[in-house]
């Protein structure tokens, strides 16, 4: 179930994260969605669904992470 639009998050990601990371979640997880449909190119037993999810998160931790304000906030690199 790829996502067409930020308001189409789940709202633990538009809750907590700025525009830009999640767009950035958007993008990584409707590109796994399409990447790991075959089981067999999972880890475990983790459905399509979980994996997308955890690779989208995966995305927004490479560039954003989270201040001891509890909001995310980009990396400086």
């Amino acid at each position: 179930m790829p996502f067409k639009s930020r308001t189409d998050l789940p709202d633990n990601v538009r809750h907590v994260l700025p525009p830009h990371a999640q767009d950035i979640y958007k993008e990584a997880f409707n590109s796994a969605w399409d990447q790991y449909k075959d089981k067999d190119d999972r880890r475990g037993d983790d459905t399509r669904e979980e994996t997308a999810h955890k690779v989208a998160w995966a995305a927004v931790k490479h560039d954003y992470e989270k201040g001891d304000d509890d909001r995310w906030h980009p990396k400086k690199h």
